[in-house]
């Protein structure tokens, strides 16, 4: 089966991450087309999957834009459509997994007469999306031949919106579970203290943080610096702790996210927390941050398309609490496998920390089930099953017509 995959991201993220991992089986006769070259095309490059640049003009329509933004970015998807369209009469499939590559695979396809598949990895919903975005979305996946949903709640709001329910389904996102397995063997044989007892030195004692005698509490927040992430509201959490609890905040913006970063800071510096928060940019050892964290914390304020960062803490055998939407609470079953809070509740955050905190055996206990049930629902090998599954169908669909 020969696969044209299309991403308009040339930045590694959780969508990006998701398709490396789909494309690996089809990568001897696949190609990975990308609007930007970036982290995301020599992620590629390290795994040996062929990738190709499609154009060196930047797409200035957002997610936020409306009307007017997509009317003048038609001159800018013109050669890329057109370069598109040539390419993709090499392949049996154009596989779709953001909106840019959406709106571009879809026109093609027209042309090219080749089955169009959609991947989707978000919410479709106000809280991401404008109007105008929402409607050429909906109208252009409607056509497609199939759309592989990320979880229960990306394919609910995507009926909700005018999303046709027939070609849609639901397959969560996998992960290498042998990876995370080798991070925890080699953490249980005293990797996980010394790794914890560096970052635990970086939070300097003062008589308003931590004292040196004191074993700091760590919490864990991994994901891009954004507004909708909710770094913001663990922040404001903290103020609400002990003074040996302290936040590690591992990530940075991505999309046009500075301000927001310059946000938190101020945040940090108002609340007098310098000394209780760190934050550490993108880090390529993330299993063995969260190894080391005592708890892994997810904040999104509006629904979580699916959850990454949630399944690989509990692969990583580190209790996870996250907020109770989307994805999430499909992730998470509270008081069992993790803990749920709502969403922008900084009080209720705070006290849910807490109370972590002064269980540790019930924390560990959580952990363990929450291990337990991750490897046997997101295990990479189950997912990869299913979409080739789901590809087949569509091929055969197609020599049919």
């Amino acid at each position: 089966m020969k696969i044209l995959f299309l991403d308009q991201s040339g930045k590694l993220g959780g969508a990006e991450l998701c398709l490396a991992d789909i494309v690996h089986p089809f990568k001897a006769n696949s190609l990975v087309g990308v609007f930007s070259e970036g982290t995301f095309p020599d992620y590629l490059r390290q795994r040996n999957i062929p990738v190709k640049i499609l154009t060196d003009q930047t797409l200035d329509v957002q997610k936020s834009s409306g009307l007017l933004a997509g009317l003048k970015s038609i001159r800018q998807l013109l050669p890329l459509i057109g370069n598109v369209i040539r390419l993709s009469r090499q392949y049996d499939v154009i596989y779709t997994n953001t909106q840019k590559a959406l709106v571009v695979g879809a026109i093609a396809s027209l042309f090219s007469r080749r089955p169009l598949v959609y991947h989707l990895h978000d919410i479709i919903s106000p809280d991401h999306f404008s109007a105008t975005n929402r409607r050429i979305i909906v109208t252009l996946a409607n056509r497609a031949t199939l759309i592989i949903a990320n979880s229960q709640s990306s394919r609910e709001a995507f009926v909700q919106a005018g999303g046709s329910p027939n070609n849609l389904r639901v397959v969560y996102n996998g992960f290498h579970l042998d990876r995370y397995a080798e991070h925890v063997k080699r953490a249980k044989a005293e990797e996980k203290e010394i790794f914890r007892n560096q970052i635990a030195s970086t939070f300097i004692a003062s008589k308003t943080g931590i004292e040196n005698n004191i074993r700091p509490f760590i919490v864990g927040h991994f994901s891009r610096l954004a507004p909708w992430k909710g770094q913001h509201v663990l922040i404001e959490a903290l103020q609400h702790c002990s003074d040996d609890v302290v936040v590690l905040f591992v990530g940075d913006a991505l999309f046009g996210e500075e301000d927001y970063v310059q946000q938190l800071h101020q945040q940090v510096k108002q609340l007098k927390l310098e000394r209780r928060v760190r934050f550490l940019s993108f880090r390529s050892d993330v299993p063995q941050l969260m190894m080391a964290c005592d708890l892994v914390a997810h904040t999104s304020t509006a629904p979580e398309p699916f959850g990454r960062v949630i399944v690989e803490a509990m692969l990583c055998e580190t209790p996870v609490m996250a907020a109770a939407a989307g994805g999430a609470a499909e992730i998470v079953e509270p008081g069992q496998t993790g803990w749920l809070t709502p969403p922008e509740d900084a009080c209720q955050l705070a006290d849910t920390i807490m109370n972590i905190y002064h269980q540790p055996a019930l924390a560990q206990k959580v952990a363990e089930q929450g291990k337990a049930m991750a490897q046997r629902r997101f295990d990479v090998r189950a997912t990869n099953a299913q979409i080739h599954q789901l590809l087949q169908a569509v091929l055969s669909a197609g020599k049919a017509h």
